[in-house]
C-alpha cells in the first residue's frame, strides 16, 4: 500500500506542477541565464514540500474557513503577475533579453530570491493545488500511507524543478539567438498577463 500511495502522490503532484505556470517560466529563464539556479530550484522545491506537508497535515482546511486569505492572495498575485508581465513585454519589444554570458552577473541573489519567493507564494493556485487538492487526495489513505503519498508528491517537485532549472542549459544553443529570447519573453508576457486577468475576473473557489 505504501508504494501505491507514493506513486499516486508522485503522479498527482507531477500533473499539477508540470503544467506551464508563472513559476516554471521564471525557473526556465533563470536556468537559461545560469543566474542563481541552485537558489531558485531550492526555493521552489522547499516551498512546494512545505505546502504539500501542510496540506497532508490538514492545514488546507484553513482556506475554507478564511476565504479572505485566498482573496488577498488573489489580488496580490494578480498585481505581481501584471507588473512582471509588462516587464517581459518590454524586454520582448526592445529585444533586451538576449543571452550574454557576461551580462547579468551583477544581479543580486537577494533580488532573485525575492522574485522567486513571490512567484512561489503569491500565486493563490499553488495553495489550492498543494494544500487543498493534494491534501484532500491524501485523506483517502490511512495513517502512514498518507505520508507515503506526501513523500511521492514531494519527490515529484524535487525531480521537476531540478530538471527544469539545470536542464535548461541544454537549450542554450537555441537561446544564443536574440530572436529566441524575444519570442520567449513575448510568450511569458502573454501568459502572465492572461493569468493576471483570470485572477481578477474569476473569484477563487
Amino acid at each position: 500500500m505504501f508504494l501505491a500511495a507514493a506513486i499516486a502522490g508522485f503522479v498527482a503532484s507531477a500533473g499539477l506542477i508540470i503544467a506551464i505556470g508563472a513559476q516554471n517560466a521564471f525557473v526556465l529563464r533563470q536556468g537559461l541565464q545560469r543566474r542563481h539556479v541552485g537558489l531558485v530550484v531550492a526555493i521552489c522545491m522547499l516551498g512546494d514540500i512545505a505546502l504539500i506537508l501542510c496540506g497532508v497535515a490538514g492545514i488546507g482546511a484553513l482556506t475554507h474557513e478564511w476565504p479572505g486569505l485566498l482573496q488577498a492572495l488573489r489580488f496580490g498575485g494578480a498585481a505581481f503577475l501584471g507588473v512582471y508581465g509588462l516587464m517581459a513585454m518590454q524586454r520582448a519589444w526592445r529585444g533586451s533579453g538576449a543571452l550574454d554570458p557576461t551580462a547579468g552577473s551583477d544581479v543580486s541573489w537577494r533580488r532573485v530570491m525575492l522574485a522567486c519567493l513571490a512567484f512561489t507564494f503569491l500565486n493563490p493556485h499553488v495553495y489550492l493545488d498543494t494544500m487543498v487538492l493534494l491534501g484532500s487526495l491524501s485523506m483517502r489513505y490511512p495513517d502512514m500511507a498518507r505520508w507515503a503519498f506526501a513523500a511521492g508528491a514531494c519527490s515529484a517537485s524535487v525531480v521537476w524543478f531540478s530538471t527544469l532549472g539545470y536542464g535548461a542549459r541544454l537549450l542554450l544553443p537555441v537561446f544564443r539567438n536574440p530572436l529566441a529570447w524575444r519570442v520567449l519573453d513575448a510568450l511569458i508576457a502573454m501568459f502572465m498577463l492572461v493569468l493576471c486577468l483570470l485572477l481578477l475576473l474569476h473569484p477563487l473557489d
